[in-house]
């Protein structure tokens, strides 16, 4: 059950095109994975083309749209959105994953799979821009190191389940991470947890042998 998504603000802003590429690109995937947010989506699309195509309508008061949202989603009205099959697959070891529909073109840029520490295996994906993305693969039992961030860091489980401390992740949960959070993702799950992760700085780590790594961070940023 999905149960971390993007605030309405940022629903609001992707439907608005207001959104920088990487943000877009992975909403947009949870999107793909959660017919809630899917619907938030069309219903901003819908008023924003409004205020944009009917200049001479006055603007609604505050709350009646939202009022109106709150409504629609709790009559699970279908507005035809139809959430796509996807075909693209990672493979890693003979585990197959399918991914979202808008992470299908990601298969032609990203990097070959390498293990890290532990029961962790990363492949890079070349998104464009200064951000940095991975998908991230954690096998039963496997953990990365407690850490927190000198930027900003967006995250998608793609399949399986982890949690960090703070919250426990299922399948189609978003979640963004800064510098007001410490934790430590691992997963007991026996299928392991695919994750998709972009960050914009290096993380840093703050317990245990991780931290000999933090001066030399930077060289494996980009």
């Amino acid at each position: 059950m999905i149960n971390f998504h993007p605030t309405n603000e940022r629903l609001d802003a992707f439907a608005d095109g207001l959104m920088a590429p990487a943000e877009a690109l992975i909403i947009s995937a949870h999107c793909d994975m959660c017919s809630k947010c899917a619907k938030k989506v069309a219903l901003y699309t819908d008023a924003n083309a409004e205020i944009v195509f009917d200049q001479s309508s006055p603007k609604a008061e505050p709350g009646i749209f939202g009022d109106m949202l709150s409504q629609i989603m709790s009559e699970e009205v279908d507005r035809g959105i139809v959430v796509e099959p996807t075909n693209r697959v990672l493979e890693l070891d003979g585990r197959k994953f399918t991914l979202p529909r808008s992470l299908n073109r990601l298969s032609e840029s990203m990097g070959n799979w390498s293990h890290m520490v532990g029961k962790l295996w990363q492949a890079p994906v070349n998104i464009g821009g200064d951000n940095v993305a991975n998908f991230i693969f954690m096998e039963k039992g496997g953990s990365v190191p407690e850490h927190t961030h000198r930027g900003s860091e967006m995250t998608l489980v793609v399949n399986g389940e982890f949690s960090d401390g703070l919250a426990d992740y299922d399948s189609g949960d978003f979640m963004v991470m800064d510098g007001k959070h410490i934790h430590t993702p691992s997963t007991i799950s026996d299928e392991g947890c695919l994750v998709f992760s972009i960050v914009d700085k290096p993380l840093h780590f703050t317990s245990g042998w991780a931290r000999l790594i933090n001066p030399f961070s930077h060289l494996f940023f980009k």
